[in-house]
């Protein structure tokens, strides 16, 4: 991974080793549930994780005092930490890195209506420390007694991505040696999907078909995802096992609308081609895009002719795992992250569930009906939000794995 570009070009940092896993989504608990139903068809019914047990993780005292997107959050850490096996990390050279998209939802939605019911006095002491944004990495933080950056990230759907991204540069820095990168949201409420669904961007059928003809908006789930990041030396001098390394990852805005992507996709494009200047890849080198792919009209539109922008006529295989999980918020790209690593690990490109009828506008080669084999090559992942939020990572396969 790249630091950055200077005047004498592009400033090397340290290898990034990813070392950990963990994932809760509408597939059920943990990597190996997501990455079944990644296989299978789409979930009946609402999005929302299946089996997830508070009671893993905290006492019912607890539980009572942490909005579940911040249960997701710790979750996902621990499973993640219990992955990369033993650390033995110094406590001031540890950090987190978490985003989110709109935090405690849940827990504010409640408290208004306690307000609502019972009067202001009624309000619980603990609402502002739920709701705030910054509570999972806070809760992450707490239970590891890490001293390093404890940061949270909030630009909407791309908050998982630039996250990950974000702790990657930390470690490539030399600033940490270890960090945790993620997302995590849980924003279901009744309020919530009422505000999604008035300004249109739920479908109306409750199907997500991302790049598909009939696409007509985004289905909504919870969930979030956190990888391990490494000292790529350090990972190799205590034995771990390395399932990929983060090799490059950029940002950029739109600057053109609060909810609509730029037409044609240009900020999009630039972000994907900083990505790779940073990992020092030309397109060519990439052999799979996991795409942004929500299942809205525009945005899908959008991501393609970035797509095109970048690789023309050569753009590797497509896939949108949102057909299956639906659209996380900012966890979608924590979630898609985890994906990804998978895939390398797996050799196998998930499909695209609820692609079949292709839209004619669209021209990139979107992976459907089942699972595509291929040779591990760096995987592009990307996440674009509202506000014009685009963020992009590559990950590539282990040299000699």
């Amino acid at each position: 991974m790249l630091l950055g570009i200077g005047p004498d070009g592009p400033v090397p940092g340290r290898r990034v080793a990813v070392t950990g896993m963990g994932v809760v989504s509408c597939c059920g608990t943990g990597v190996e549930a997501l990455w079944t139903g990644l296989q299978g068809p789409a979930p009946e019914g609402e999005r929302r994780v299946p089996d997830f047990d508070v009671t893993r993780w905290f006492d019912t005292k607890e539980a009572r005092q942490i909005d579940r997107f911040a249960q997701f959050a710790v979750a996902v850490a621990d499973m993640a930490l219990q992955d990369a096996g033993p650390l033995d990390a110094d406590p001031e050279r540890a950090g987190v890195v978490m985003g989110t998209g709109v935090g405690g939802f849940e827990t504010l939605q409640n408290q208004v209506l306690v307000y609502g019911e019972r009067g202001a006095r009624r309000i619980s002491p603990r609402l502002v420390p739920m709701m705030m944004a910054n509570a999972g990495a806070a809760a992450v933080s707490i239970r590891t007694g890490w001293h390093g950056p404890s940061e949270t990230i909030t630009t909407a759907c791309a908050a998982g991505t630039h996250s990950i991204g974000y702790a990657a540069r930390l470690v490539a820095s030399g600033r940490l040696d270890v960090a945790i990168g993620g997302g995590s949201e849980a924003a279901m409420t009744e309020v919530g999907i009422a505000a999604f669904a008035n300004m249109t961007a739920l479908s109306t059928t409750g199907h997500s078909r991302p790049f598909d003809i009939r696409r007509d908006g985004f289905v909504i789930t919870e969930g979030a995802g956190a990888l391990v990041l490494e000292d790529w030396d350090r990972a190799v001098g205590r034995g771990a096992r390395i399932y990929a390394e983060i090799t490059g990852s950029a940002s950029t805005a739109d600057s053109y609308h609060i909810t609509a992507p730029a037409p044609g996709g240009g900020g999009a494009a630039a972000c994907m081609l900083l990505a790779l200047e940073d990992a020092g890849l030309e397109p060519a080198a990439v052999g799979h895009i996991n795409a942004h792919g929500t299942s809205t009209p525009l945005n899908d539109q959008a991501e393609s002719e970035a797509i095109v922008k970048v690789f023309g006529d050569a753009a590797p295989p497509v896939t949108s795992t949102k057909g299956v999980t639906g659209h996380g918020l900012g966890a979608a790209g924590a979630i898609e992250a985890v994906a990804s690593v998978l895939s390398i690990r797996e050799r196998l490109i998930p499909p695209t569930v609820g692609f079949e009828e292709p839209d004619p506008e669209i021209t990139v080669s979107v992976v459907s009906g089942s699972a595509q084999p291929w040779e591990p090559r760096p995987v592009l992942s990307n996440s674009f939000g509202f506000g014009g939020h685009n963020g992009c990572l590559v990950i590539s396969p282990v040299a000699d794995a």
